[in-house]
């Protein structure tokens, strides 16, 4: 078995500044775009973590809790939150700052899950995550707790 990997090797913080072209008429950034900002910092932060390729699964929820303006930086912070069969779920989480006053609140937060995959472009294991921190376990528990609900909501979905 592979030798695990703390949580919080797999950090990782990208900003970025909200520019007219990714605002709306109401000079707020698109919920598309935040969302795109989401999967690729949750997708490098699986990366970091496995070494290996990996793709979208699952964005399993995405709350919106405040606008983004223009000129406003966006700062996305992901971290792996949990390690399954071939699948790890990441956490991010989304503050605007106030460019000008530095002012932070939080705009929202995702957790989604990837799949590692090999060499020959098949699912494989990705190695163990090791929770260190009281928080880090809070979100690996947090993390089987959702993964349990999707498996129930699929089975719920099949059913006739």
């Amino acid at each position: 078995m592979t030798a695990g990997k703390p949580a919080s090797d797999s950090r990782v913080e990208v900003n970025h500044l909200v520019m007219p072209g990714d605002a709306n008429a109401h000079g707020t950034a698109f919920g598309g775009v935040i969302m795109q900002w989401t999967d690729l910092a949750a997708g490098m932060s699986a990366m970091r973590h496995t070494r290996l390729p990996v793709v979208t699964a699952a964005i399993d929820q995405l709350s919106f809790l405040a606008p983004v303006r223009v000129g406003q930086q966006v700062i996305l912070v992901a971290q792996v939150n949990a390690v399954f069969a071939t699948s790890l779920e990441v956490g991010v989480e989304v503050v605007a700052e106030d460019t000008l006053t530095g002012a932070r609140q939080k705009c929202c937060d995702a957790y989604l899950t990837f799949v590692a995959l090999g060499p020959d472009g098949v699912p494989t294991p990705p190695p163990p995550v090791l929770a260190e921190t009281d928080e880090e376990r809070r979100r690996e528990r947090g993390a089987h707790l959702r993964r349990e609900a999707r498996r129930k909501l699929r089975l719920a979905l099949r059913s006739p």
